[in-house]
């Protein structure tokens, strides 16, 4: 018989019946406990889908009411008259405001908290990574109004050189021209901002940078790589997903800052070419500034005004999911 028949034709292998531990892990699916964690675990869910959606319900039908009595468009109208006849309001420059001064603060406090977090797990020595995690953990639980009265002390007076300085030097570009005042402007609000998210997006890198497998980074030092080149080929690819989450946390805090904004910056509606000169706006600023005084169409103006923020960072949390999930596969992770 010719011996590759035979091969063809081995009978396939008999099936093994479950072992103890496969038989105990299948009987523990259907345990009481079990049944109660998933059902408590679903129905966590199914409650926090339910909320977001009365939430966004609420802000709907309130902003729906004012936005129909507005006289200006809601979303290029320079202008927040709520209280005149008739109504004339917009947040082009909220929207501006809290998008440009977001983005200042994400510009200075990412690179800088990715650059702790890997000073901290791959340079500092054991003596000192301790007491600087406890520093940086206090620095995030100091609440929002305390940095905003040190802003408004000590930061924005000591901004004058700083101001003078890009003014002189880059004044030429538009954007960083200066025309003297306190410097209260929306660069100042993004320095304060990436002050306030640095403690945040260190500690979470810091936490994913401590997760990379360790045979990961002795195989790059096994093959004659530098620790920079450890850290670039193997510790920064397998934690692109987590510092995108971090970021995305802070800067999901920049957008709904508040008394810190308010505290710094002198609020117009007016679109500066300049970041650093005084003005503009944010939703967050603009809410907690007005709403003290607003009638009951005001508050419906307001909660518009929330709406659009709600709405922004939906999108931004569903852009930042949309980037993990397509370098997943490429981060590492899964190794």
């Amino acid at each position: 018989m010719d011996i590759s028949t035979q091969s063809t034709q081995s009978p396939l292998p008999t099936p093994q019946p479950p072992t103890t531990e496969q038989q105990r892990a299948a009987r523990g699916a259907t345990r009481p406990g079990d049944r109660i964690f998933l059902g408590l675990s679903r129905g966590s869910g199914i409650l926090l889908l339910v909320i977001m959606a009365a939430i966004a319900v609420f802000l709907t039908y309130r902003a729906v009411l004012a936005i129909s009595e507005d006289e200006g468009n809601f979303l290029t109208t320079f202008e927040w008259n709520t209280n005149t006849v008739p109504p004339v309001f917009g947040i082009a420059v909220l929207a501006f405001g809290t998008i440009v001064s977001s983005i200042i603060a994400m510009v200075i406090a990412v690179p800088v908290a990715v650059a702790i977090a890997l000073f901290l797990t791959h340079y500092a020595p054991r003596r000192l990574r301790g007491p600087i995690a406890y520093v940086i953990d206090l620095l995030a639980a100091v609440p929002s109004i305390v940095y905003g009265l040190w802003g408004a002390m000590i930061l924005v007076p000591h901004l004058t050189g700083l101001f003078g300085w890009l003014d002189e030097y880059l004044g030429w570009t538009g954007i960083f021209s200066w025309e003297g005042g306190a410097p209260r402007s929306m660069f100042t609000v993004g320095i304060l901002l990436a002050i306030m998210i640095l403690p945040i997006i260190t500690n979470v890198s810091r936490e994913v940078f401590r997760q990379v497998p360790q045979m990961h980074e002795e195989a790059a030092l096994a093959l004659g790589a530098t620790r920079w080149e450890v850290i670039r080929m193997a510790v920064l690819p397998f934690g692109r997903s987590g510092v995108i989450s971090a970021s995305m946390l802070g800067l999901g805090r920049a957008l709904g800052e508040t008394m810190a904004v308010a505290t710094v910056l002198s609020p117009d509606f007016i679109i500066h070419g300049s970041l650093l000169n005084p003005g503009g706006g944010t939703f967050a600023q603009n809410i907690a500034s007005k709403f003290s005084e607003a009638t009951e169409f005001g508050r419906d103006a307001l909660i518009a005004s929330g709406l659009v923020l709600f709405v922004i960072t939906l999108l931004v949390n569903g852009a930042a999911r949309a980037i993990i999930a397509r370098r997943k596969e490429y981060s590492g992770a899964n190794a």
